[in-house]
């Protein structure tokens, strides 16, 4: 994983910030799997998982202050920002990402319950993820070329949390 890592950040300096979550960790059956984050900001990582499926890879922006929150919320209501958040998220899913996060059981308050974008105004945090699999390529250079052509698909989604959500405006 280290190495897969490495590669990445020497082919785009853009994902020199990574940490690789060893064995032993909290999580259930954490032998069975490994995974690693490349730090985008603050709460947004794009992530790495090798696990008796093969390799995972996505976007997530999670485990978000309020504030961050309400900067999400307000950019999902925003006609402009909102709007590109649904063209990103369409595109995405026609690329096999599936998108997920923790949500609010009902429409968010303070937001009409037919709002365009009620549904993304429910989440509190936004995960895009897809398989790659687990083919012959894995044990190979081509592994640092699917998860940077999967990390370049992810790019908008991330751009967009990184400029609406992540970053304090002045």
């Amino acid at each position: 994983m280290v190495e897969l890592l490495n590669a990445i950040a020497d082919a785009d300096p853009e994902y020199e910030d990574f940490a690789v979550w060893g064995y032993g960790e909290v999580l259930v059956q954490a032998w069975q799997r490994q995974s690693a984050i490349v730090r985008m900001a603050r709460n947004v990582e794009l992530g790495v998982r090798f696990d008796l499926d093969g390799l995972e890879v996505g976007v997530a922006w999670w485990y978000a202050p309020s504030e961050q929150v309400e900067r999400y919320r307000a950019a999902v209501a925003d006609p402009g920002t909102g709007r590109r958040l649904v063209a990103i998220v369409r595109k995405l899913e026609r690329e096999g990402f599936a998108l997920s996060g923790d949500l609010l059981k009902r429409p968010l308050r303070g937001y009409p319950a037919d709002h365009p974008r009620a549904e993304l105004l429910r989440h509190r945090s936004v995960i895009a993820s897809r398989p790659l699999g687990c083919e012959d390529w894995i044990h190979t250079a081509a592994a640092a070329d699917r998860v940077l052509a999967a990390f370049a698909q992810l790019r908008p989604l991330t751009r967009w949390l990184v400029k609406n959500v992540a970053q304090q405006r002045p």
